[in-house]
């Protein structure tokens, strides 16, 4: 799968994956969707990020969560 809006750079956020480059990390921004931000808060709230980077986090974050097979304990 290709990703055109994530971008790894060293020089950038210690090379965690990140939005277009920006210093604004895909986990930064899966967590604000996680915690419950909607789409439109956080696109309000960071006027630099687009719809588009939105929807790659999470195609990003499920491709990394079909590639991983972990056995929960119970």
């Amino acid at each position: 799968m290709i990703f055109q809006r994530i971008t790894i750079d060293p020089a950038v956020c210690t090379g965690k994956p990140c939005i277009r480059g920006l210093r604004f990390s895909v986990a930064r921004l899966l967590g604000l969707l996680a915690s419950g931000e909607s789409r439109d808060v956080i696109l309000a709230n960071y006027p630099y990020l687009e719809a588009e980077d939105i929807d790659e986090a999470l195609r990003y974050a499920a491709f990394l969560a079909d590639d991983e097979t972990l056995e929960l304990v119970r």
